[in-house]
């Protein structure tokens, strides 16, 4: 049987070499800030060339042929400076984003988050193993990285533990936890942020439109079951079979990662904090129940963006976080006065200080994008081209999860993709009466399924050591290896998925359509 040092011996193959490729051009990529700084300066330029340009495409929004505006006149550019400060400042992810953050800071440093994940865990019988990894793994996004630094690493050790390869569950949960990225039955601040950025795009050629932030809620609820039984099948019947005859597990000298017992006082408070979370949920829906409730709009819905339910989705999403993690951290002793809890926060604020600054980068670069016309000008032309073509929306759809993914090998951040593509896919699909909702579906398929085989994404190189605890020799080859049947079986069942849900005619999320128009 092929060993781990034999198999690195032998030259790589065809997929080992465009792997190498893909990392090599990735790698020389500049930070996301400066590709956005980049990007702003190139629309200049070409807002410049092309403002003299007569085109006969017409302007949705004004039914006028469209006029690409000159952002290197010198009125543009005094624009650019007194508008600088307000661009970043009203620039909707940052606050959506920072304000979630917040909450979820508390719930997380305070070790009600952690503790909840170990109880899901630990609880589960050996046969149901992998797909609660898996769940635990998607239901983690609630609090951004905790997958990342407590699901992946406690999976290697439960999977250890109970005879199996740890090597499968560190797999398997990432694969939940990556790969598995926009699938949630819990809403989480990646609702809202991807919405930010889809409004963005779609009022280029609708400035009226509005997004909710839970238009994906229902899909994204609904994906999790094909997500974790894809998952499930590969590890415990593709996966693991293999790593047990070329991995084999030597980590007598390694110290493993302990699997910690939740004290009674952990457990007891844990319980007390659930309790509250629960009672704060259901207090304040019952205020929804009434008919002349405040939190409805002028026509008594609950579910229209001008809905205040709709509007408070972030600050719920902050108040549900930090009353469970004040709770358990005063219990636990975790928290001992108001400055831990502030401190928690500035701890949590602190890990955001890069998206900060690609924040302030990427909202000059939307607001050029947007004054230019470059971007309806794209769209309006681009869905020419795509309705020339004729294809079926289907098709198209499923061709924007393709090219998502294409891009995720080089540009890892969720949102700092979807804020370079968006503002071109987004209206250029509405031109083809594809709802902004649903263009966003097919984006969250195509960055989640590809999430897990790039080196590029942060978390990637922890992961690979994470397997080289059990397995000496791992390296970035063997978890891509271990990875690409996941990313492609995702990748295929996800977009099958959406188009099953599409031909019924579920409900993507609140307030969604599939249409635009």
């Amino acid at each position: 049987m092929t060993t781990t040092s034999e198999s690195s011996e032998k030259a790589p193959g065809f997929l080992g070499r465009a792997l190498d490729g893909i990392e090599r051009v990735g790698n020389k990529l500049p930070d996301p800030a400066m590709l956005f700084l980049i990007l702003m300066f190139a629309v200049w330029g070409i807002s410049a060339l092309l403002s003299g340009v007569s085109f006969e495409a017409i302007d949705p929004r004004t039914d006028s042929p469209i006029v690409v505006n000159n952002l290197l006149s010198a009125e543009a550019l005094t624009h650019f400076l007194t508008s600088m400060v307000s661009t970043f400042t009203a620039f909707a992810p940052l606050g959506v984003v920072l304000v979630a953050m917040l909450g979820v800071g508390v719930a997380e440093q305070s070790g009600f988050i952690n503790t909840a994940l170990k109880q899901m865990l630990k609880i589960t019988p050996a046969k149901f193993l992998t797909p609660a990894v898996v769940l635990v793994g998607i239901i983690s996004h609630t609090a951004t990285d905790a997958g990342y630094v407590v699901v992946i690493p406690l999976a290697g050790v439960i999977f250890y533990t109970v005879g199996r390869h740890p090597l499968a569950g560190i797999a398997a949960a990432f694969a939940g936890v990556s790969g598995g990225f926009c699938a949630n039955f819990i809403p989480s601040g990646i609702d809202p942020l991807l919405q930010s950025f889809t409004q963005s795009a779609a009022q280029i050629v609708d400035p009226d439109i509005q997004v909710n932030p839970l238009n994906n809620w229902f899909f994204a609820a609904s994906s999790c079951i094909p997500i974790t039984l894809t998952i499930w099948y590969l590890t415990d019947k593709i996966l693991e079979p293999r790593l047990n005859r070329s991995h084999k597990v030597k980590c007598e000298d390694v110290d493993l990662p302990a699997m910690e017992e939740v004290t009674s006082k952990e457990l007891n408070a844990f319980r007390v904090a659930s309790a509250v979370m629960l009672a704060a949920i259901v207090g304040f829906f019952s205020l929804t129940i009434p008919e002349t409730s405040t939190l409805r709009d002028a026509s008594g819905s609950l579910t229209s963006f001008s809905a205040p339910l709709m509007q408070s989705i972030v600050p719920l999403i902050f108040i549900f976080f930090v009353l469970p993690g004040l709770v358990y951290g005063f219990m636990t002793g975790t928290f001992k006065s108001s400055a831990d809890v502030v401190q928690a926060m500035s701890k949590s604020m602190s890990g955001m200080a890069h998206y900060i600054v690609m924040a302030f980068f990427c909202a000059q670069f939307v607001a050029a994008f947007s004054a230019s016309n470059l971007g309806a000008l794209i769209a309006v032309e681009g869905a020419g081209g795509l309705k020339a073509m004729n294809l079926p929306a289907e098709v198209t759809v499923i061709g924007m999860v393709i090219l998502v993914g294409f891009v995720n090998l080089f540009v890892g951040s969720s949102s700092a993709k979807w804020a370079l593509i968006g503002p071109v896919l987004v209206p250029m699909l509405m031109q083809l009466n594809i709802s902004p909702d649903l263009s966003q579906a097919a984006y969250r398929i195509g960055d989640s399924s590809s999430n897990i085989i790039t080196p590029l994404m942060p978390y990637f190189p922890l992961v690979v050591v994470y397997c080289q605890r059990y397995v000496k020799g791992i390296g970035i080859g063997t978890l891509i290896s271990m990875m690409l049947p996941f990313s492609l079986a995702l990748l295929s069942i996800w977009s099958a998925w959406l188009l099953i849900y599409w031909s019924i005619g579920f409900p993507l999320g609140l307030g969604a359509s599939y249409t635009y128009g």
